[in-house]
């Protein structure tokens, strides 16, 4: 199967009324719900405080909601699927407006460690159903660039979700910041619900014979790339807001505003990406995944050169950002149907990949130390850009 294909079942119309409000309600939607994933993020030195834990225990608040996408992502999506579009998408944000004020209440890490699993059984659902629904709408020469419209709402969430929810966190507490987060997703649960067009539902199939597509060995490579590739982003950006505090002497009260340049130059990359996968899926992996492992490797050595500083981590930024789209767009390219399931199974390895970055990143930070984080990151990175060529010869 060409590269710059899309299997029949991503097929449809261009062009199609209503396409360009749907993509643009579906990228608010995920700027909701990829700020509540990776809000902790930021809020992980305040928690820890807070709590009375250490910084890895808390670190395994994202490892926890990253299994939990991992486990249950592919055969939710694959029984919820067929389901009407615009009151599945509705209902998701109703769950994440209900456990973000849950995660506003916890008096210990059971409660929020709760309050992080019930989003977690939603959000690849989201994902599946969203890049499939984007694709279908835009069409298939347009599908590339649709997802990554959709992920626009990864880069709004770098941008102003996750840094001004710990500029909040900082400033009204972390739990007034899970409080705006559940207010914010039922005013958007409200858009979709008035705004978004009816979407045609896709046809119910038996999830045994979805699961064929776990017999071809050029998707399931593409999925282990994407293991290897969110394994190497995750092991260093899980903890990039202690590192900016205790490596690079960054003030608490302004790693939010760190964390929003860091988001600010990422949309260059969500733009970039998009491009870059249409034409090339695995070109695009290596090439992005060579300079995230520059930016991470240079960032400690460079972390009190000032500009120099800047730089690398705006190229950590960019590449980090431009994977998102990446991967999603060449798993579902690689595959030959059951574009929903495909898309969560990205998702899914996804996810194994931030569970799997935050242990190492965890185990690491008491045996080696925190500065040691983002060369195991650059390492993995290097991995995965090597493994992109690999995967090719598998198509072939």
């Amino acid at each position: 199967m060409p590269p710059e294909s899309l299997a029949p079942g991503f097929s449809a119309t261009p062009g199609r009324p209503g396409s360009a409000i749907s993509i643009l309600i579906l990228a608010i939607a995920a700027f909701v719900i990829v700020t509540t994933e990776y809000l902790i993020v930021g809020l992980l030195p305040a928690l820890s405080r807070d709590l009375g834990i250490s910084i890895s225990l808390a670190g395994q608040l994202v490892t926890l909601f990253a299994f939990t996408v991992m486990l249950f992502g592919p055969p939710l999506t694959a029984r919820l699927s067929h389901l009407d579009r615009k009151r599945l998408f509705v209902a998701i944000l109703l769950v994440f407006a209900a456990s973000n004020a849950l995660a506003a209440l916890a008096s210990n890490i059971w409660v929020l460690a709760l309050a992080r699993f019930i989003p977690a059984l939603a959000l690849p659902v989201f994902w599946g159903t969203a890049s499939e629904t984007a694709g279908q709408l835009a069409g298939p020469e347009q599908a590339g660039q649709a997802v990554s419209k959709v992920y626009l709402g990864i880069s709004g969430a770098l941008l102003f979700g996750i840094p001004l929810g710990t500029v909040a966190a900082n400033s009204i507490g972390w739990r007034s910041a899970f409080w705006l987060l559940a207010v914010l997703s039922l005013l958007i649960a409200a858009a979709l619900w008035a705004l978004m067009p009816a979407v045609a539902r896709s046809e119910r199939l038996d999830f045994k014979q979805q699961a064929r597509l776990f017999r071809e060995p050029y998707f399931l490579a593409n999925v282990v790339l994407s293991v290897l590739v969110f394994t190497a982003m995750f092991t260093a950006y899980t903890y990039l807001a202690d590192l900016l505090e205790r490596v690079a002497g960054v003030a608490p009260a302004r790693v939010g505003w760190w964390l929003m340049g860091f988001g600010a130059i990422g949309l260059l990359g969500n733009w970039a990406g998009g491009k870059a996968v249409d034409r090339a899926p695995l070109k695009a992996t290596a090439l992005f995944c060579a300079l995230l492992a520059l930016g991470m490797a240079l960032s400690v050595p460079l972390a009190h050169a000032g500009l120099a500083f800047c730089a690398v981590l705006a190229l950590w930024g960019i590449a980090y950002t431009a994977l998102f789209p990446i991967c999603q767009v060449r798993v579902m390219k690689s595959a030959t149907h059951s574009q929903a399931l495909a898309g969560t199974t990205n998702v899914s390895a996804a996810n194994a990949g931030i569970g799997i970055g935050a242990i190492i990143g965890g185990v690491a930070i008491p045996l080696w130390g925190l500065d040691k984080i983002v060369y195991i990151a650059a390492a993995v990175a290097v991995l995965a850009a090597a493994a992109a060529p690999a995967v090719a010869r598998l198509r072939r």
